[in-house]
């Protein structure tokens, strides 16, 4: 059976948060509040939108209502591609993958619909097999049943699987489901957030460290 290579999205093939930067900064303006610092939205990235968006309005003192969500959901497809980029080497080190045998996906908590126009925009889609969404399954990262319902759909085993991500809710989806993860620490989490992964520095260390991982 084929090797599969899942990867998170945002802080691991893209750098988003430019964008989503922006997004929150325009949601502030509207409800009246202060933006943030770069930093700080590094720390609000990993879990989905409607989480972001909590953490944004709660370090405001504003209540993160389902219409304030979804209006910066609105709000931030329209803009998702014009600051954010892939980092340095993804599209030659996704290519160079598939070149070897490696089939590959993207498993985010990003809402599936925004995934998809970031990746199209980017022209990262062609180089994927498939795109599992915060949204796609009843469960997110970093519930195990998020990579392994992307894997389902793919016809792939855990046992033949590695998760590529840059926050603890990758490594810990991963383990507890049974499939390698690999740590990004070129990305937006802190670098305990491996918690005991292996650790890539930068994307051109991916295909040495998978191959490794396939051999064993």
């Amino acid at each position: 059976m084929e090797r599969i290579a899942l990867f998170d999205l945002d802080g691991t093939l893209i750098d988003s948060a430019p964008d989503i930067h922006s997004a929150l900064d325009r949601m502030m303006a509207r409800l009246g509040r202060p933006g943030f610092s770069r930093p700080e939205v590094w720390a609000m990235i990993g879990d989905g939108v409607s989480v972001l968006v909590q953490r944004a309005c709660g370090a405001r003192g504003l209540e993160a209502s389902p219409e304030v969500i979804a209006e910066f959901l609105t709000d931030y497809e329209a803009h998702a591609a014009e600051e954010t980029r892939p980092f340095e080497g993804i599209p030659e080190v996704l290519a160079a993958l598939r070149a070897t045998g490696w089939r590959l996906a993207v498993c985010t908590n990003k809402p599936e619909r925004a995934a998809r126009i970031v990746l199209d925009d980017l022209g990262l889609s062609p180089l994927l097999d498939a795109v599992g969404g915060g949204d796609s399954f009843p469960v997110r990262k970093p519930h195990p049943g998020h990579p392994l319902g992307l894997l389902a759909w793919m016809g792939g085993e855990a046992s033949r699987a590695v998760l590529v991500g840059d926050h603890h809710n990758d490594t810990r989806a991963a383990k507890a489901a049974g499939i390698a993860p690999v740590f990004a620490a070129w990305g937006y989490g802190a670098p305990e957030m491996a918690e005991g992964a292996p650790v890539v520095a930068g994307p051109a260390e991916l295909p040495a460290l998978l191959a490794g991982l396939a051999r064993g």
